[in-house]
């Protein structure tokens, strides 16, 4: 992962990176890309509404980010940890609201700097806690159901009991635990030394011409506090790359070259993409295949559900009027974000009729409803009980059409017609 820019450094890469991370966390569950709402048994993704009676779709969602996070630890390592993951994230923009308050509050108050940036920054953290808990929420309520339990201080529903303990883990989080999140409770680091092997991007240090200076800056610049020289293989070490930008830095001023890289592997290259081998393979082989069926699965996917069935609990038909009836129920689920109407029509079933309102059938988006209709044919001999037809549901405005094999039962006689 080399660059020949001069000017380029892996901090300042990092820090686009985690704006970029914090801008789409905070837009994703608001513009539907990824969110799972709890109370109403919905999950987004990329602007499709899966119903939890989609299970199939949701699960090979699921199986498909999982595979993705272990390709990216197979191939990068630990990148996740110092470019992506948000507890890093927000770890490193606490402790820089930190350091910026108190350079501000010292040059005016210099006696008090200590007692009045603490005082400062632990309100800041509060009022960024409430926020932050709001949009992790989100992720799980509905955004505007989810404002109103907040202006209203809800503490006894689920979803404010949560916001409110979200908020409190969020501010001690940022305020006291930071970054030993990472090397206490966080179980990626340790899940890592299972993905990685010697081919497995890692920042390492080579010496071989005894170049080092001791001036120890790539231990002052590291967020997680480790030297470097001693072990690439540091489960605290999260590939953040502060190390890089500064050992380049001061051995610049050297005119020679920086002793810490990332390499592919213990021994592996500086340069280049990594080698691959057959597990890397294999792994990109199984992701291939859950975004291959993930993908088919959202394109043969039916924005608006039909289920008819026929209701014979009362009664096989009734007849009435030289006329046999069936009575029959339906289901109409409309999965998408716009409003639907759904079309009935018979066909295979000689002079039936179709007796229903309204129909079309108009459904709200996101709505279920259910409903009954019935269908009657002319009472004549039949020679048998059952007679195979089909109803057409056409779905309006996208013109999907689909057809329900169907029986309808009816006397087979002109005796048991009179009798009835």
């Amino acid at each position: 992962m080399p660059t020949s820019d001069a000017t380029f450094t892996w901090h300042h890469l990092r820090r686009r990176i985690h704006l970029f991370c914090f801008v789409a966390f905070l837009a994703l569950p608001f513009l539907n890309v990824v969110r799972f709402d709890i109370p109403r048994q919905r999950f987004y993704f990329f602007g499709f509404e899966l119903w939890i009676s989609e299970f199939g779709i949701i699960f090979l969602t699921l199986m498909f980010l999982m595979f993705l996070i272990v390709a990216s630890s197979v191939f990068y390592g630990r990148v996740f940890c110092g470019y992506l993951c948000p507890q890093m994230i927000f770890s490193e923009a606490s402790m820089a609201v930190e350091s910026w308050l108190q350079r501000r509050i010292g040059k005016k108050f210099p006696k008090q700097r200590d007692r009045l940036s603490r005082a400062a920054f632990f309100l800041v953290v509060a009022a960024a806690s409430v926020f932050l808990a709001f949009v992790f929420i989100s992720y799980f309520v509905e955004p505007r159901d989810l404002f109103r339990r907040l202006t209203s201080l809800d503490l006894k529903t689920a979803g404010g009991i949560s916001g409110a303990v979200v908020t409190l883990v969020t501010f001690l989080d940022f305020s006291l635990v930071r970054q030993r999140f990472c090397t206490t409770v966080c179980p990626y680091g340790y899940l890592q030394g299972l993905l990685g092997d010697g081919n497995t991007l890692l920042v390492h240090y080579r010496d071989p011409g005894h170049d080092c200076i001791e001036c120890k800056k790539c231990v002052r610049v590291c967020p997680m506090g480790i030297d470097i020289r001693k072990s690439p293989f540091q489960i605290e070490c999260i590939h953040c790359a502060e190390c890089i930008d500064a050992c380049d830095e001061i051995l610049a001023r050297l005119k020679k070259p920086g002793l810490i890289h990332y390499a592919w592997g213990e021994q592996g290259q500086t340069r280049g993409w990594g080698r691959l081998d057959t597990k890397r393979i294999v792994v990109l082989l199984v992701l291939l295949f859950y975004a291959a069926g993930l993908f088919t699965a959202l394109a043969m996917r039916r924005a608006v559900l039909v289920r008819i069935s026929p209701d014979r609990a009362n009664a096989l038909y009734r007849v009435a009027d030289g006329r046999v009836y069936n009575h029959f129920r339906y289901n109409i689920a409309n999965r998408s974000s716009k409003p639907a109407a759904v079309v009935f029509s018979l066909q295979q079933l000689p002079g039936a009729s179709l007796a229903m309102a309204p129909n079309p059938v108009p459904v709200k988006p996101g709505a279920s409803i259910d409903g009954d209709f019935e269908i009657s044919a002319p009472a004549a001999r039949r020679a048998d009980l059952v007679s195979h037809f089909s109803i057409l549901t056409t779905t309006v405005p996208d013109q999907v059409t689909d057809t329900t094999p169907m029986t309808f039962l009816a006397p087979t006689s002109s005796s048991t017609l009179e009798g009835k």
